[in-house]
C-alpha cells in the first residue's frame, strides 16, 4: 500500500510545494515545528535512509541543501535544522527546520499555522529555491 507520501508525489493528495525535480519532493509539513517547516523525500518509496543507494542518498543530501539554503534566504531563523527520524511515515524524509533556539527542533513543540501562511511560505521558498 502506497504511503502518504507517496500519494502526495502522485497528486493524490495536495501539498504546499516548494521545489521538485525528477528523483525529489519538498514540501511544507502539515504540523510543523516552524514556519518554514519543510520536508525532502526521494520520489523512490523507501522505508529506511540507510536503505537508499549511496547515489540516491547523496543526491537526497544535496538537494535538502539546496532546500535548506533557499529557506534560510527567506525565513528568519538562525539555522535550519536537519532531522532524518522516519518513525510517523515509512518513507524517507528528511525535516528542514529553521530554529533559533533547541527548543524549535523538539517534535513535541507543534505551532498552528493559518492556510495562507502555508501558502506564502511555500511561495517564498520555491522562489528562493530557483533563484539558486
Amino acid at each position: 500500500m502506497p504511503t502518504i507520501f507517496s500519494k502526495i508525489i502522485n497528486g493524490e493528495i495536495p501539498c504546499h510545494r516548494v521545489a521538485e525535480n525528477d528523483d525529489f519532493l519538498a514540501f511544507l509539513d502539515i504540523s510543523p515545528n516552524s514556519i518554514g517547516h519543510t520536508l525532502c523525500i526521494p520520489k523512490l518509496e523507501i522505508d529506511d535512509i540507510l536503505d537508499l543507494d549511496e547515489e540516491t542518498y547523496k543526491n537526497l543530501m544535496l538537494f535538502s541543501r539546496k532546500v535548506a539554503k533557499s529557506i534560510k534566504k527567506v525565513i528568519k531563523c538562525k539555522k535550519v535544522a536537519m532531522s532524518v527520524i522516519g518513525l510517523e511515515v515509512p518513507h524517507v524524509h528528511v525535516h528542514l527546520i529553521p530554529i533559533n533556539e533547541m527548543k524549535d527542533a523538539n517534535f513535541s513543540e507543534k505551532i498552528d499555522i493559518a492556510k495562507s501562511d502555508f501558502t506564502v511560505t511555500a511561495k517564498l521558498i520555491s522562489d528562493s529555491f530557483n533563484s539558486i
